[in-house]
Parts: structure tokens; sequence; C-alpha cells
């Protein structure tokens, strides 16, 4: 399957998945809308899944790895160049996610209940 969706679709989808993901755990630390966005926007942010992806580095297999290598290739919207490097890690990440949603959704499960916030 991952020859058919280009990494670039992964990490559409992997935006989608992470940000449901952090919602349904964010929904059970607060009712105050204001405190619900901060907390969301602090857990889908840039810098947030630059930081994840550095501590999932070890749990990775040699495939997840490789995907990880190319994400981080991908070329940079010009919009985004100033933080190039965090920019570039998210998008590993978030590709990632993608690629577990659609291919091992144990997987998924399995990093998701890794990751502690």
């Amino acid at each position: 399957m991952e020859n058919e969706i280009n990494l670039r679709n992964y990490a559409y989808l992997g935006d989608a998945v992470w940000e449901l993901y952090i919602r349904e755990k964010t929904i059970l630390m607060t009712n105050n809308a204001q405190n619900l966005h901060k907390l969301t926007t602090n857990y889908v942010k840039t810098s947030f899944q630059c930081k994840l992806l550095h501590e999932l580095e070890s749990e990775l297999t040699e495939e997840e790895t490789d995907l990880v290598r190319r994400a981080r290739n991908l070329p940079i919207p010009v919009g985004r160049r100033n933080m190039q490097s965090e920019y570039r890690q998210a998008t590993a990440f978030e590709a990632l996610i993608g690629w577990w949603y659609l291919n091992d959704k144990q997987r998924l499960e399995k990093i998701l209940d890794i990751i502690k916030f």
C-alpha cells in the first residue's frame, strides 16, 4: 500500500489522526473552551511533534526509520522555511502516524500507549 500513497498524503492523514487522538485526550482534562484550545494546540504544534519523534526513534523498525527519513526530506513549503528543521521532523512524525493508521493500527495503538503527556 505504501507505493500507492505518497508521503505527503500519509502526513496529511497523520495530522488528522494525531489531532483526533489529542482531542480525545484533552476533552477529559478541562471543560473550559479556552483551556481546551490551548491544551490541544500545545500537543499538535510542530515543536511537540518534533520532540515526540525524537523520543520514539529508538522504538522504530528499519522500515519505519526509512519512512521517517524519506518524509523528512520532502520539499518544504516556502512559508515554513524559517523553522525548516522542526517542520521536517513534524511532517515525518505525521507521515508515520498516517502510515500506521492505514497499514498497522495495532502498532499505532502500541506507540500511542508509549506516548505520555
